[in-house]
């Protein structure tokens, strides 16, 4: 597969007040960190607004600042230590360490990764696909590599595919038929496509690859210099995970006084963009800590960006991520 290019860019992918509050040592000094979340105020954020509300962060002697923004190198900063923490896909990770940058991922937030092919009649297989038109918002990022993912799972090649780049424009294109199918996020077009009483045939990436998604990303820096911050940023996103897993209903409120978009008419929709999220963000085992990134995940993955040519040299997958954080229940 050759002729794309890939650029470092973050998918993103965003209680009630009567719960007891944590006990905060006021005695202690905060310490104000920028959690760069490469977006703009989500439902898909929604395990971070909720640590906040609750008091997690700052039970840490933690200040948030949440730092959305559109960014196609928040991993260089990053990894140049101009900032310390931020929230990305797996796969930026790998392909910066393959650039020299020592960014670290921290803690696993997706379990499966959230692209899909969706279109509005059956789709059996990637098979399916061949002689049809696909939209994708560009070719780079996770649903490109998605993308080829599965392709490349199936045996098909790229130029049996009309790939036509669309922007964000996927429920817009595949409701007017301008496209047969499109490349999206499993938990946003497609929901959007259902709520307006389409029927959604999908083919998702982790059926084909396990590969890895959105976690928390620092480097190694401030791993050397500060683990113990690093232990409580985990810690404090891991609980408010933890939170919107029990009571996703609260969740959803706190969510909508961070998100001001989230309206009483557009509030059906986003209640069922977070659905779709929890089913990805969810362990399926019972076994495995939350927060926990599994090694295979990441030696496919890292074997598959260089099969496809996005890094040049195998990378040493042991010092792209660290379990060292994830405190087991």
């Amino acid at each position: 597969m050759k002729g794309w290019r890939v650029g470092l860019f973050v998918v993103a992918l965003v209680l009630s007040g009567c719960a007891t509050a944590p006990q905060v040592d006021s005695s202690q000094e905060m310490q104000s960190i920028k959690l760069a979340m490469g977006y703009i105020p989500n439902v898909q954020f929604t395990p971070f607004y909720v640590a906040v509300e609750k008091g997690y962060f700052e039970q840490e002697g933690i200040e948030i600042e949440f730092d959305y923004g559109m960014e196609n190198d928040l991993l260089k900063l990053v990894g140049t230590d101009a900032l310390q923490f931020v929230v990305g896909s797996g796969d930026q990770v790998i392909m910066a360490r393959s650039q020299g940058l020592p960014v670290v991922y921290v803690m696993n937030w997706y379990r499966r990764f959230p692209v899909s092919v969706a279109a509005l009649e059956p789709l059996d297989s990637p098979q399916t696909l061949v002689g049809k038109s696909v939209g994708i918002p560009g070719l780079y990022g996770a649903s490109y590599i998605g993308w080829l993912a599965i392709l490349d799972a199936a045996g098909v090649d790229d130029t049996e595919v009309n790939l036509v780049s669309i922007g964000y424009t996927q429920v817009e294109s595949l409701a007017a038929k301008q496209v047969d199918a499109a490349v999206v996020y499993a938990m946003n077009e497609p929901v959007q496509l259902r709520q307006q009483g389409y029927e959604v045939s999908e083919l998702f990436v982790v059926d084909y690859i396990d590969f890895v998604s959105n976690g928390l990303i620092t480097n190694e820096n401030t791993i050397g210099k500060d683990p113990e911050l690093v232990q409580k940023m985990v810690r404090a996103a891991l609980h408010g995970l933890k939170d919107t897993f029990d009571d996703p209903d609260a969740a959803f409120e706190v969510c909508r006084k961070y998100v001001p978009e989230i309206d009483d008419e557009a509030a059906p929709l986003q209640r069922a963009v977070l659905d779709a999220a929890l089913d990805f963000w969810r362990v399926g085992d019972g076994a495995t800590p939350l927060g926990y990134s599994d090694p295979a995940a990441w030696q496919a993955s890292e074997a598959f960006m260089r099969q496809i040519g996005m890094i040049d040299q195998e990378q040493d997958v042991s010092a792209i991520f660290s379990n060292a954080f994830i405190e087991k229940p």
